[in-house]
């Protein structure tokens, strides 16, 4: 068996009312803290919310002022496809003189003047037709020889484009001799009357300090800016576009250019926690407004300061309330302590007063019901006790009984007279370990080995006194030897079958003794083949009439009754166990005995 190391309480404290009040204030104190906690996080997940909805309403209206912009560079150059002048001029069938090709180059310049006057923002207009002529919006157009405008991406865009609108991204134009401007171009193929073929191509450039001046003036908080991109992932606009092309800054393009128009994603890195709002435009460019997240809640340290002012005001008015309930819960508990102290000390009439009908209520009523059960079984111990000492007494009387010891001892005078040595031995030698085994003390289970051997012991004394008229047969399974029995168990049932079953039957008679195991119990059975018994004298045996505890070592021994020792095996073992009789008048008599298996 091994030993058990005292059990560690959950809460290092004696009282109840102590590791209610504590269990209660850490579960008061985790429970603010966490609905604290959640609740700030939850605030200020709708503050960021709220703040980002704000700013995604704002990409949006930027994204409505540049696509405006946008629509109008493509009227004028709507205006421009549908001009005759323009369309005559760039055409590939009509045979112009040089006189009138003047004259068509000034009417077109004009044109593109009265446009760009109207028009601050735009830097220039151009018409390159595929038959080599140019019209600007200078009187005299002069090229600059070292630009190759047919390389160019604007121009190689919108000859692909099919005659939609194609927008570059920021640039230096050089198509002008001695002028270089920082610009976006704006490119488109012209067709001839038919719609199908191209005839050329028409380029507006816009300055970029529009675009910079449209979104400089966005405001997403004292360190939050926009920027645009375009479908290839070039930077169109950026505040701090200087430091991103000589690579002291990165922005994150490549999931600008994977995110769809109202997508938000948020970026945690070196420069602080920011979150990215895309919006798309119909000409390919993404808007991009950055908001820091320490600007998008101005507030957030008084947010912060308010909770932790009503979680400290929420905990104390709970720490409170949970001393005053802890009191209240303990209270009947105390009481209950107190009575159980009272029955610790032997007062078994003790019982507790039940004010509640709660839990602690139950468990008063148990507490009665308890002290009331231990207090009869106390009693019934007291009674069977009584009851073991009685038939262990009458126990002794039936193994040491004087008419048994002196018919024996008669037997070996007898015996010696007759100079049966052999027999003097043998008889002295078993009724030597006869009594041995009844006068040992040390336990009240034997080895079923030891009782067998006393059974032995017992029959072979009998069988030398009564040779004609006693035959006996013992058989033991010998694998139930190991297991335990009560001592002189087998004894009585043996003397009751040869004193009450053989002695009054004329002829010779048989007592059979065996032991074996069924159904995980042992079975002894003690049988003889006498005079048997009526169903009254079975009755009897079971009903015996009761003999007074001062006259046990009064009266004559006339044996242990089967009921005691049936008592006896009920009392060690359990209800389950005992003895069962079947007997037939002039047939004889079986005695079952039925124990379990005890190693």
């Amino acid at each position: 068996m091994t030993d058990r190391k005292p059990s560690v309480p959950l809460l290092p404290f004696k009282s109840i009312q102590s590791s209610i009040s504590f269990a209660f204030s850490c579960l008061i104190l985790v429970s603010i803290t966490i609905t604290s906690l959640a609740s700030y996080q939850l605030a200020v997940y709708s503050a960021e919310r709220n703040s980002e909805g704000y700013i995604e309403e704002i990409m949006k209206q930027v994204n409505t002022n540049i696509q405006s912009y946008v629509d109008n560079m493509e009227n004028i150059s709507l205006l421009a496809m549908t001009n005759k002048d323009v369309n005559y001029y760039i055409s590939s069938n009509n045979f112009i003189s040089s006189e009138d090709r003047r004259a068509y180059e000034k009417r077109i310049s004009d044109l593109f003047q009265a446009i760009l006057y109207t028009r601050k923002d735009i830097a220039s207009l151009m018409v390159f037709s595929y038959n080599g002529r140019v019209v600007s919006d200078r009187r005299i157009t002069s090229l600059n020889p070292y630009a190759v405008f047919a390389d160019q991406a604007w121009y190689r865009n919108a000859k692909t484009a099919g005659g939609k609108s194609v927008l570059s991204a920021p640039h230096v134009q050089n198509i002008i001799q001695n002028e270089y401007r920082w610009v976006v171009s704006l490119s488109r193929e012209l067709k001839n009357s038919d719609g199908i073929t191209g005839e050329g191509i028409f380029l507006v450039d816009l300055n970029l300090s529009v675009i910079t001046d449209l979104c400089s003036q966005i405001n997403l908080g004292k360190k939050g800016y926009m920027f645009i991109v375009d479908n290839d992932g070039n930077i169109v606009y950026h505040p701090k576009q200087q430091l991103i092309y000589s690579n002291l800054r990165t922005e994150q393009i490549d999931r600008v250019k994977e995110a769809v128009s109202g997508t938000v994603f948020t970026v945690n890195d070196k420069e602080g926690k920011r979150s990215y709002t895309v919006q798309d435009t119909n000409f390919g460019w993404k808007i991009v407004g950055v908001a820091y997240a320490n600007d998008l809640i101005s507030n957030k340290g008084d947010i912060r300061k308010t909770f932790l002012l009503y979680a400290s005001a929420g905990l104390i008015v709970s720490l409170l309330l949970s001393i005053a309930i802890s009191h209240r819960l303990s209270r009947p508990i105390r009481t209950l302590q107190r009575d159980m102290k009272a029955v610790e000390r032997g007062n078994f009439d003790t019982q507790t007063v039940v004010r509640e009908q709660n839990e602690i209520g139950q468990l008063g009523y148990t507490f009665n019901m308890m002290v009331g059960q231990i207090k009869r079984l106390m009693q019934e111990i007291i009674h069977t006790q009584e009851h073991k000492r009685k038939s262990e007494l009458q126990l002794l009387q039936s193994q040491i009984n004087p008419h048994f010891l002196y018919n024996t001892l008669d037997s070996i005078v007898w015996m010696a007279e007759q100079k049966q040595h052999e027999q003097v031995v043998l008889m002295t030698s078993a009724l030597a370990k006869l009594f041995r085994a009844s006068i040992a003390k040390d336990t009240e289970l034997v080895s079923i080995r030891v009782d067998a051997e006393h059974i032995t012991n017992y029959l072979l004394i009998q069988k030398m006194r009564y040779e004609s008229q006693l035959e006996y047969q013992i058989d033991f399974d010998r694998t139930i030897f190991p297991y335990k029995t009560l001592k002189i168990l087998l004894q009585p049932f043996v003397e009751n079958a040869i004193y009450h079953g053989l002695r009054g039957k004329p002829d010779k008679g048989t007592v059979t003794v065996r032991g074996y195991e069924s159904n995980g119990n042992i079975v002894f059975e003690v049988e003889d083949d006498g005079l048997g018994m009526t169903d009254e004298q079975l009755e009897r045996i079971w009903k015996p009439a009761p003999v007074p505890a001062d006259e046990l070592l009064t009266v004559s021994p006339k044996g242990i009754g089967i009921h005691n020792v049936d008592e006896r095996i009920k009392l060690y073992f359990g209800p389950e166990y005992g003895v069962r009789i079947h007997s037939e008048l002039d047939v004889g008599t079986c005695v079952t005995i039925t124990i379990p298996k005890v190693k």
